[in-house]
């Protein structure tokens, strides 16, 4: 069991992004249906939200539905729309508890409209908690959100009738047409499930994150493994391209 005395509060990451991998295989695991295993890692995204909260997370970013996951079959991802729903509407008073906002990052134009409307309504119902903020990442790509950010840039531009040749385009001003440019970048990347890529995950805003990779798949994942994260990264030295 994981010290959590032995956890630094002075040095907590702010901004934790998590890949949350593994459903599928937990399922199987146990001769049940992928729907059921992204039914348990429902659940233990409400214990990393709590621990998180517990502990004194300020950001924390759940990669929940990408753009690469359309992919899948037509009845798992009806199902994970339907989950995503139920989620935002369900578990509105547990983030009211325990004062946490929730925001979302992705394109959600491309998602069904009774969707939308439930993650509109919790963004609305939690928009003035400060604990902890809860970053969902829905039908989200980081190259996707480094497009969009570029052509709502462009957009502006266009707005003001700038002229094409004056018009140059720096990393500080591109950040301010990103999803939520209002948050800080991420401290560290953990995935579950024992695989060891990005998978489009923040690409921009994970730059110069840590990583850390866990083998235990996501619906077996508890606060103690989250701990354990926050004391891994904690024993490392970040320079950020200093050469000390």
């Amino acid at each position: 069991m994981t010290d959590v005395a032995r956890i630094k509060t002075s040095r907590l990451p702010v901004h934790i992004g998590i890949i949350m991998d593994g459903n599928g295989r937990w399922a199987k695991k146990r001769n049940q249906p992928r729907t059921f295993g992204h039914n348990e890692g429902l659940k233990a995204a409400k214990r990393i939200v709590r621990a998180a909260a517990e502990i004194g997370i300020k950001y924390l970013s759940l990669y929940t539905f990408s753009t690469e996951n359309w992919k899948r079959a037509q009845k798992e991802v009806s199902f994970l729309m339907h989950l995503i729903k139920l989620h935002l509407r369900r578990e509105l008073a547990f983030y009211q508890k325990n004062q946490i906002k929730v925001i979302v990052s992705g394109d959600i134009s491309g998602l069904p409209a009774s969707v939308i409307k439930e993650i509109r309504g919790v963004e609305d119902d939690t928009a003035n908690f400060e604990r902890l903020t809860v970053n969902l990442a829905i039908n989200y790509g980081g190259q996707d959100e480094i497009v969009r950010a570029c052509n709502r840039w462009l957009h502006h531009a266009a707005e003001k009738e700038e002229p094409v040749d004056s018009l140059v385009l720096t990393s500080k001003i591109l950040k301010e047409y990103m999803d939520h440019p209002e948050l800080p970048d991420i401290d560290i990347v953990i995935r579950t499930g024992g695989e060891k890529r990005l998978s489009n995950f923040f690409i921009w805003e994970s730059a110069y994150a840590e990583f850390y990779f866990s083998s235990k798949l996501w619906p077996d994942w508890d606060k103690e493994d989250l701990f354990e994260s926050i004391l891994d990264f904690q024993k490392r030295e970040r320079r950020f391209g200093d050469a000390r």
